[in-house]
C-alpha cells in the first residue's frame, strides 16, 4: 500500500448468537447491521458459513445474501465463506448468478475447503463428499468455469446476463479463496484468483508464510491479472479503550471456553467480568489481548494501518463481536470516522 493511498474496510459477519435472545433474532441483525455499514462507506459485506454451532448461526450464506441484495444498493455482498466441499460446484455457480441477477456486479464467491463443522455434521451435509476434501482443487477449478459463465463440461450455467458490449467480458460474481493456512494460499496463487487470509482464527499465526507465499507464486489470469489479497482481522472500538476491552470480554470468554470443548451463546460482559478468570485461563489471555485490535479509534486505527503497511494492503476486513448489536454499531461507526470512509451515494 502506498503512503498516498487511502485504506479501504469491509466487513465479515459471523451471525454471533447472544445468550437471553433467540438464535433468530443473529440472522435479523445482520441485515441491519448490513445496511449501517453500507450507509457508512464500507466497502464489502461478507457472511460465513457455520453448521451445528450454538455461537455462529449463519448456516446458508447464499439465502441471507439474496436478503441482503434487496437491502443493500452499492457495496459489494458475499460469501466468507462458502464450504465448497459440502456441495456441486454446479449447484453454488447456478446460487451465485442468481445472487449476481439480484445485485448486478456486487456479488463476491469466497470460497473454502474447511468444514465449518464437525465431522458428523460435514456427513449430514453431504454423504457422498470426498474424504478430507480430496478433490477441492477439482471443485475450484469447475465452479471457476461456470460462475465465470464458460462452457464447461458441456454445460452452462445460469441465469446469464446481456453482454455488456461487443467485446467485453460476461458480467459474473467475483471468486475468493479464504484460508487460514498455506495451502488456500497457494491454491490462489495457482488459480489466480484473489486471497483473504483468516487472521483472526488464530492471531495473525501463519499469515506472513502465507502471503509471502501468494504473492511468490501468483500466476495471472485474464479476470485478475495481478494479485489481490486482504486479511481478515478482529476489532472492537469504543470511545476510550477501557469501554472497548469491557465489551471484547464477550468474546474472550468464549475463546476460553471453546478450546475447552464448551460452545454456546455470547455472554452479556458484566457477567462475564461478574465470573472473572482463573489463573490458566488469564495466561491463555495475555498474548490473545497483546495481538488484540481493541481500544479507541486512534489506537485501533493506528494498528490497522500498521497491519496494512506490513503486508501492503489496501483493505482490509473487519470482523466484530459484541454482546449489545449497539456497540457492534458504533464500533464501525468509529472506525469509518477514523479511516474517513467515502460515503455512497445517497439514494434518490
Amino acid at each position: 500500500m502506498s503512503s498516498s493511498s487511502a485504506l479501504r474496510l469491509s466487513v465479515l459477519d459471523q451471525s454471533a448468537a447472544r445468550a437471553g435472545f433467540g438464535e433468530d433474532d443473529a440472522i435479523r441483525d445482520t441485515l441491519d447491521l448490513a445496511q449501517h455499514c453500507e450507509a457508512l462507506g464500507y466497502q464489502r459485506f461478507w457472511v460465513s458459513e457455520h453448521h451445528g454451532l450454538p455461537t455462529i448461526v449463519g448456516s446458508a450464506p447464499e439465502i441471507l445474501l439474496a436478503a441482503l441484495a434487496v437491502r443493500t444498493r452499492h457495496m459489494r455482498i458475499g460469501s466468507a465463506g462458502v464450504m465448497l466441499p459440502h456441495y456441486s460446484a454446479f449447484k453454488v455457480a447456478e446460487q451465485f448468478r442468481v445472487l449476481d441477477a439480484l445485485a448486478p456486479g456486487r456479488i463476491d464467491l469466497g470460497v473454502g475447503r474447511a468444514p465449518g463443522s464437525d465431522g458428523r455434521t460435514a456427513r449430514a451435509l453431504n454423504p457422498h463428499a470426498a474424504p478430507g476434501a480430496d478433490n477441492f482443487p477439482e471443485q475450484v477449478l469447475d465452479l471457476q468455469a461456470w460462475v465465470g459463465g464458460a462452457a464447461h463440461q458441456g454445460l452452462l450455467a445460469h441465469p446469464r446476463p446481456p453482454l455488456e458490449s461487443v467485446g467485453q467480458p460476461e458480467r459474473s460474481p467475483q471468486l475468493w479463496m479464504l484460508g487460514s493456512s498455506d495451502y488456500g494460499a497457494q491454491l490462489a496463487a495457482h488459480f489466480g484468483l484473489p486471497y483473504a487470509f483468516a487472521y483472526f482464527f488464530m492471531d495473525g499465526q501463519g499469515a506472513e508464510q502465507a502471503m509471502r507465499l501468494y504473492q511468490q507464486l501468483y500466476r495471472p489470469s485474464p479476470r485478475h491479472p495481478r494479485p489481490q489479497a486482504t486479511l481478515c482481522v478482529w476489532a472492537l472500538v469504543a470511545a476510550d479503550e477501557s469501554e472497548a476491552r469491557h465489551h471484547a470480554l464477550s468474546r474472550e470468554r468464549w475463546r476460553i471456553d471453546r478450546a475447552r470443548g464448551r460452545l454456546g451463546p455470547l455472554l452479556p460482559p458484566q457477567e462475564v467480568a461478574a465470573r472473572g478468570w482463573t489463573d490458566e485461563e488469564l495466561a491463555h489471555l495475555a498474548p490473545m489481548r497483546r495481538a488484540a485490535f481493541v481500544g479507541n479509534p486512534a489506537q485501533v486505527g493506528a494498528a490497522l494501518r500498521q497491519l496494512a503497511s506490513t503486508y501492503s494492503l489496501d483493505e482490509l476486513v473487519i470482523n466484530t463481536w459484541a454482546y449489545d448489536p449497539a456497540v457492534r454499531r458504533r464500533s464501525y461507526e468509529l472506525l469509518a470516522a477514523e479511516f474517513e470512509l467515502p460515503r455512497w451515494p445517497t439514494p434518490a
